[in-house]
């Protein structure tokens, strides 16, 4: 009799055993486990995205918000072509509220960040113009010979100081010489407006 009993619960816990087993799979297979996820912090897209805020914060005037994202998204890709973006948003920024003096070093960052967008060239112009220094930076852009872009800046300067002919000169030796550039087309037709308003004076 003792053997049977053995018997029997030797079988009830081996069927346990099992039992538990089939329990054990069941719950993982119904449970909600998922492998955990890995996340990659992509600086980059991040700094996108905090640009983005940024201009819409700025046209909310939002403008310390808008300041402070644009500062962010530079501090994520400092050295990129697409951080010239982020430095001229962040001196629009400064313009805006009325802070040349701020809006001088994001302008001229974006300039030295990427030298082939004309537009940046004009922000910083005019943000030397609200300073009143432009004097100076013809005579600073005039002897520094060694970058053909000075040249644009130059004429630029020119033409903000309101010696029209002088800069369109310059300019359009400048967009002859180069012709291949990218920011050729844009000097082409910021030379041809300015010659515009030349004849209507």
């Amino acid at each position: 009799m003792a053997e049977v009993l053995k018997n029997k619960f030797i079988k009830f816990f081996e069927y346990k055993k099992y039992f538990v087993f089939l329990l054990l799979l069941f719950s993982f297979i119904t449970s909600a486990y998922k492998k955990p996820e890995t996340f990659v912090i992509d600086a980059a897209h991040n700094a996108y995205i905090h640009n983005n805020i940024g201009i819409n914060y700025l046209k909310e005037h939002c403008y310390y918000g808008a300041i402070q994202e644009f500062k962010i998204a530079i501090s994520l890709a400092p050295n990129t072509q697409a951080s010239a973006v982020y430095y001229k948003n962040l001196g629009d920024a400064y313009m805006e509220i009325g802070y040349p003096d701020m809006a001088q070093k994001p302008y001229e960052d974006a300039v030295n960040q990427f030298s082939l967008n004309f537009m940046y060239y004009q922000k910083l112009a005019k943000c030397y113009k609200a300073l009143g220094i432009i004097p100076s930076k013809i005579a600073e852009y005039s002897s520094q010979t060694d970058n053909p872009l000075n040249k644009v800046m130059l004429g630029v300067l020119y033409i903000e100081s309101g010696d029209l002919k002088r800069g369109t000169i310059i300019l359009d030796n400048f967009a002859n010489a180069e012709p291949d550039l990218l920011i050729t087309p844009a000097i082409k037709q910021y030379v041809k407006e300015t010659v515009d308003k030349i004849n209507t004076i």
